[in-house]
């Protein structure tokens, strides 16, 4: 009886619906209700569709009526890697796989698979359409009110080219590579080493190793390169190149390390914070691409700004000297420039702070000096500088020789007297300098930061834009001006696109 109890209280086995994922279902869909209306992949669409694209569609071999695969639009190429390019995306790889997941790469797409190498190829076969196009979009800013160029701030970044520290390597070695790389080539040329393969194997293993030999050559060309910036038999004879990325050059990074990088250069107007300008240099100093900067800017909009902001790292005579030549006005920090002997100098050279140049007189009417022991330094010469003469004073060398202070003086000076140079700036140099002064031009200096360095942040962070893909300096430069076409484009959808679904 207990046994017949247990079996009528027990609760039935419960039924549940089974997970079938072997099936395969049809299911109707509204590509178009992919997206929300106010989807910024919408927004990328329009904006794409609004410019002309006859540099992109002239390249097509494809026609109307001939045989052929149909070619991809360019409107969708450019705007899926605007859009990859927004969300942190710069795999080709990645968007391909996107393309098949992702609704709004669906959305853009129309649900079609896109090959990654059709993508990866798009990103660098269109470089004189790409430059122009980006000058389009500027236009298309400009005409929205997005551009003034009445003030301009210039920045540089580092960004870590796709080589390691490892890659770099001297002629020996690369030569030994080189004839490695040759004949792996020359052996892929028998017909029996193809049959080993199958066909797109071998292929793709050929132009490989033809890169590998290309880059190889290039490195032993950049190698030439590098020497003859160095100074000294020993510095050319250690110098190194990568041979993964022969362009690329070591620099000193944020942080305080030093990466194979390229120096981009960023102008950015500071009325909307738009980008006017991009360019990408080897070198890792900042000192010669103001000039460069300036023309880019107005190559891009077809004028020159009214003024460019720039840091220290910008400011030098012969710059404050081009930008006056081209009627910009500078602003920038002029740090030590205007110092004719640092105090470093005087230091390495043991002279005493008594003997410094401030504390020798200066007499304009007989236009000599007199130094702090009461000796007399005359007229010597003159030397002629970008922006600046400097005119020599010496002293006599019997003066010196017999002078107590000789140690404090001129300790390391056995052979002649103390010389003191009097620098002139020319009359720009002079302005810029007297206007660095004022509180008006370090206001405007206080503002560079917030304007200048908000895309490099921006690109790197939002991007993700801190190593490149590319390889070798004109790709590098397609895709730092990708990264910007997508900064500037991100821009009129905050500022215009935006608004209009408030």
């Amino acid at each position: 009886m207990g046994l017949k109890l247990r079996e009528a209280t027990e609760k039935p086995r419960p039924r549940l619906k089974p997970i079938n994922r072997d099936q395969l279902v049809l299911r109707p869909m509204n590509v178009e209700r992919l997206v929300p209306e106010d989807h910024e992949v919408r927004a990328i669409w329009e904006f794409v569709g609004r410019m002309d694209l006859c540099g992109y569609y002239e390249e097509i071999d494809a026609v109307e009526g001939e045989a052929g695969r149909c070619a991809m639009d360019p409107r969708l190429m450019i705007s899926l890697w605007i859009y990859a390019y927004s969300k942190g995306v710069s795999s080709a790889r990645e968007i391909s796989r996107l393309c098949e997941s992702d609704s709004a790469y669906q959305w853009l797409t129309g649900i079609e698979a896109i090959n990654y190498h059709t993508l990866s190829d798009f990103r660098v076969d269109h470089k004189e359409a790409l430059d122009e196009l980006f000058t389009e979009v500027l236009g298309l800013l400009s005409a929205e009110g997005l551009i003034s160029l009445e003030r301009v701030m210039h920045d540089g970044s580092k960004i870590k080219a796709f080589a390691s520290a490892d890659t770099f390597r001297r002629e020996e070695k690369i030569r030994a590579h080189l004839g490695a790389a040759r004949q792996q080539v020359e052996q892929m040329g028998d017909p029996r080493w193809a049959e080993e393969v199958s066909p797109r194997v071998a292929k793709a293993q050929q132009r490989a190793a033809r890169e590998k030999q290309e880059r190889l050559e290039m490195a032993l060309q950049e190698l030439e390169k590098v020497r003859g910036v160095k100074s000294g038999a020993e510095a050319k004879e250690q110098a190194r190149v990568s041979m993964t990325d022969p362009e690329a050059r070591v620099m000193k990074q944020p942080d305080g390390g030093y990466a194979p990088s390229y120096n981009v250069q960023i102008s950015t107007d500071a009325k909307e914070r738009v980008i006017v300008g991009v360019g990408i240099t080897q070198s890792g100093s900042d000192y010669g691409e103001l000039v460069g900067a300036a023309e880019k800017v107005e190559q891009n909009m077809g004028e020159t700004p009214d003024q460019m902001v720039v840091d220290g790292g910008f400011i030098s005579r012969e710059n404050i000297l081009a930008m006056g030549e081209r009627e910009i006005e500078l602003i920038g920090s002029m740090g030590e420039h205007g110092a004719s002997q640092s105090v470093g100098q005087m230091n390495r050279r043991g002279i005493d702070p008594a003997f410094r140049p401030e504390n020798f007189r200066y007499d304009a009417h007989s236009d000599t000096y007199t130094c702090p022991a009461g000796n007399v330094l005359r007229y010597e010469g003159k030397e002629e500088q970008p922006g600046r003469t400097n005119y020599k004073y010496r002293a006599c060398r019997t003066d010196c020789q017999a002078c107590f202070f000789k140690q404090k003086c001129c300790p390391q000076n056995g052979a002649k007297g103390r010389c003191i140079v009097r620098g002139v700036n020319a009359a720009v140099v002079a302005a810029f300098m007297a206007k660095m002064e004022t509180e008006e031009a370090k206001a405007i200096y206080r503002q560079r930061g917030a304007v200048a360095e908000f895309p490099n942040a921006w690109i790197k962070d939002k991007i993700g834009l801190r190593q490149f893909r590319l390889r070798g300096l004109v790709k590098v430069g397609m895709e730092a001006l990708w990264a910007c076409l997508t900064y500037n484009i991100k821009q009129w959808i905050r500022l215009c696109w935006r608004p209009q679904w408030a």
